[in-house]
């Protein structure tokens, strides 16, 4: 009687836990972020300096080596990389691995303190150092602007009047453009003409310099007010700058008068437009390039704020895109690079997909072996652990992500094996004859500890993939804490609320049943004399089993290694290598033949290129190129993603024999950190070593490699 009570008293705390975990179950799904990639440091920045009108050695021996040598004295630098070109400098700094997120702003704030320090020593004419290291923000949504018959300028006017409107959306943090042409004026005169008149280009940059200068001007008192003094004279066109006057003997009679020269006097005065013509136009040659399906275009990325649901964001930027299109001019159209948010939605999407995939066969095989009422208990208690999963998950602050989702689905099959024991325990007591309450009581308590053992072994074996220290381990921390969570949940489900079940779901035994030997079936006695032969021939046995062991070692070396496989994006990158030197221009007219190729081919959706740079980050485990005249990367998106193995196996001859000059890499994007190189070789010596010695042993390198 008192049992009796008890299981009463029990069944109604187990209903009321069992809501509160599908309502708290459901509504921590909602408050949930959705990110495509969990959240990792990039343990990288990267220093850029201009020198102009140096040689690549003066940059080398004057810029990059002396930021170097402040650099190497901070302990967390694992290495540094630098690139030296003429009037440019650029060093990458890469920090030691076991460093995370909640460590890199002090790394940083102590790198920018050692680079600030080395100022001083640097060349005149240098400019200052500028620190980069927010690679890590991931600008997931990227769009492209186009229009035909549009000047650059006039797609800027409208990519500007868009990013502000797109900084107001709930959830996103930053937007930026990519591409735009940096506006100039264009002063032409002719050397002849200015030798003649006695001007120098020192007086006409002098005279704009003084011209143009923003000043205070001072104030004057009207009764109660004071009003502000603005001179004019500012250049608000290029025919202001026409109407300069020069007065060349003042300015160079002044620059004369530096070196102990007299001042000649003369009363003369020339303007721009007498001895050369001002226009408008664009920095010549342009840093970067874009073009979106053999068009130019600008870019316009968008990243979000942290923690946000990229998949409300995604929606929301959409909702007011299709807003502002209507403002739009005509002719000028935006068109998507790369979503984000319908990654992850696919990936949500298809994580539902494998869960009810999952129940289903969990109902079916144990409704085949135990009847549907068993195959139904034990698919309730593998969505009650997945609910109380994603409650502690919203607890803990961890986001629906590639890992925490891949994490749901591998402990999909492990999650119901302690309901399973436990429940399969209740049956095998009641057909012994026990008593329906104690048989659930002892079906939970008797195997309780055991399965808590087995449950956390079946979690640490995940502990190494979080334990690491590289960047792979933060990547995948994620992946074995949500297995832990997830496993622990299903033991305190299996020990708490399936017993309560159990009582209500199973049923009672037939009574012609009842005391037989549950182990007395068909299917028991086969396995039992497989088991006696086994331990009879033990010996033979344990060398088979032995023999075994040895054939899947030996097959292993025939199963592919890889850590992180490929995304299954339906788009895929080629990046274009010039020989260094060659023109901006140069790699866009190449990349216009790759580009016609692509966009004839059926199987393309649409193709963007971005010359000059990598694009922004809009993928974290991508780490996107450096400014490079000589480098290009086109996006190239496809309608099926099955279909980029063929197409990159049919362009890659293609490339090599088209630009026979050019390095042509294709690649997939990877799922979790990767490199541009899956080969990398070293070839370094002291600093005293011959450049021409290096060169030939690279070159032995290759050949070797060939």
């Amino acid at each position: 009687m008192n049992l009796a009570k008890i299981a009463i008293e029990k069944k109604a705390v187990s209903y009321f836990i069992t809501f509160l975990l599908v309502a708290g179950g459901l509504a921590s799904f909602f408050s949930l972020g959705q990110l495509e990639d969990p959240d990792f440091s990039v343990k990288t920045a990267v220093i850029v300096t201009q020198y102009p009108g140096a040689s690549a050695a003066e940059v080398e021996l004057e810029v990059t080596d002396r930021i170097e040598i402040a650099l190497q004295q901070l302990k967390t630098i694992d290495y540094l990389k630098s690139f030296s070109a003429p009037g440019y400098s650029q060093i990458w700094v890469n920090i030691k691995t076991q460093y995370w997120s909640d460590q890199l702003p002090q790394i940083w704030d102590d790198m920018r303190r050692k680079v600030r320090e080395v100022e001083g020593s640097l060349p005149p004419g240098c400019s200052r150092p500028i620190v980069n290291d927010d690679f890590g923000d991931v600008y997931g949504l990227l769009m492209a602007i186009t229009g035909d018959g549009y000047s650059y300028a006039e797609m800027e006017d409208a990519a500007k009047g868009l990013k502000k409107e797109l900084s107001l959306v709930e959830g996103v943090a930053r937007v930026e453009l990519w591409g735009v042409q940096p506006k100039v004026i264009y002063l032409e005169a002719s050397e002849t003409q200015l030798s003649q008149l006695g001007i120098s280009d020192k007086s006409i940059i002098a005279t704009m310099q003084q011209q143009n200068m923003v000043v205070d001007a001072g104030s004057v008192d009207v009764q109660q007010k004071r009003v502000r003094i603005s001179p004019t004279g500012e250049f608000r066109s290029p025919e202001d700058i026409a109407d300069l006057a020069i007065h060349p003997s003042l300015l160079d009679g002044l620059q004369g008068l530096e070196k102990g020269q007299p001042v000649q006097g003369d009363d003369e005065l020339i303007r721009i437009r007498d001895i050369g013509t001002v226009k408008r136009g664009y920095q010549d040659p342009p840093p970067t390039m874009m073009r979106l399906d053999g068009k130019p275009a600008l870019a316009i990325s968008i990243t979000n704020v942290a923690g946000a649901n990229i998949v409300d964001v995604g929606r929301n930027v959409d909702a007011r895109m299709a807003e502002l299109e209507d403002d739009l001019p005509v002719g000028l159209d935006i068109h998507h690079v790369h979503w984000m948010s319908d990654v992850v939605s696919d990936s949500v999407n298809g994580f539902f997909i494998n869960l009810a995939q999952a129940v289903a066969i969990v109902l079916v095989v144990l409704a085949l072996s135990m009847g549907w009422r068993m195959g139904s208990l034990i698919g309730i208690d593998l969505v009650l652990t997945i609910l109380g999963t994603l409650i502690v998950m919203a607890i803990m602050g961890i986001d629906l992500q590639r890992m925490s989702l891949g994490a749901l689905i591998i402990a999909l099959g492990m999650m119901v094996d302690n309901s399973i024991v436990v429940a399969e325990g209740f049956v095998v007591r009641r057909e012994q004859g026990m008593d329906k309450i104690k048989a659930a009581i002892e079906a939970a308590g008797s195997p309780s500890m055991p399965l808590l053992g087995a449950t956390v072994i079946a979690v640490m074996a995940f502990y190494p993939i979080g334990g690491s220290k590289e960047s792979t381990g933060e990547y995948c921390l994620s992946l074995f804490i949500v297995v832990g969570i997830s496993l622990m949940v299903s033991w305190v489900v299996s020990m708490t609320l399936t017993p309560i079940k159990c009582l209500d779901m199973l049923p009672d035994p037939k009574p012609q049943e009842a005391g037989h030997d549950p182990y007395g079936s068909k299917f028991y006695k086969i396995f039992r004399g497989l088991l006696e032969k086994a331990i009879r021939m033990r010996v033979l046995f344990i060398a088979a089993m032995v023999g075994l062991l040895v054939a899947s070692f030996m097959g292993f070396g025939f199963v592919e290694q890889l850590f992180f496989p490929s995304s299954s994006m339906s788009k895929f990158m080629i990046d274009y290598y010039a020989p260094q030197g060659t023109r901006i221009e140069v790699v866009a007219n190449d990349l216009k033949t790759l580009e016609e190729k692509l966009l004839a081919d059926e199987r393309v959706d649409n193709v963007a290129a971005f010359i000059g740079s990598g694009p922004p980050r809009f993928y974290l485990p991508v780490e996107p190129e450096s400014s490079n005249p000589a480098y290009g990367q086109l996006i190239v998106n496809l309608h099926d993603f099955k279909e980029i193995d063929d197409l990159i196996q049919e362009l890659t001859p293609w490339a090599a024999e088209t630009f026979p000059d050019a390095m042509v890499p294709m690649r997939k994007f990877d799922v979790g950190p990767g490199q541009t190189w899956q080969f990398q070789y070293r070839i370094s010596g002291p600093a005293i070593a011959d450049t021409e010695l290096l060169r030939d042993l690279s070159e032995k390198v290759l050949d070797i490699l060939r």
